[in-house]
C-alpha cells in the first residue's frame, strides 16, 4: 500500500466530509433516543463505502477515455463552480 497516497486521500476526503450534509443527517439520526447509535454508524459508513466504490469505479473509466490532466481540470473547476453557486446563494 502506497502510505501517501493512501493518506493524502484519507486526509482529502476527511476535510471534505466534515460538517456536510451527510454528517448532519447522520447527527440526527443518531439525537434520536429511539435509535441503536450502532445502526446509525454501520448504515452511515456503509452508505459512504458504497459510494466511495462508485467514484472509484467512475474514475477508473473516466481515466481511460480522458486524460488524467483534463479529469484534474475538470474536477478543479466543479469544486469552483459549487463553490461559486453556494456563495450566489447565501
Amino acid at each position: 500500500m502506497e502510505l501517501k497516497v493512501f493518506f493524502t486521500v484519507f486526509a482529502a476526503v476527511f476535510i471534505a466530509e466534515l460538517g456536510d450534509k451527510t454528517q448532519l443527517a447522520t447527527m440526527l439520526f443518531a439525537a434520536d433516543k429511539e435509535v441503536s447509535k450502532w445502526t446509525v454508524l454501520w448504515g452511515a459508513s456503509a452508505a459512504l463505502v458504497v459510494a466511495t466504490v462508485i467514484g472509484v469505479i467512475a474514475g477508473t473509466v473516466l481515466s481511460e477515455f480522458i486524460n488524467e490532466r483534463y479529469l484534474n481540470y475538470i474536477a478543479g473547476a466543479g469544486f469552483i463552480l459549487i463553490g461559486a453557486l453556494t456563495l450566489a446563494r447565501a
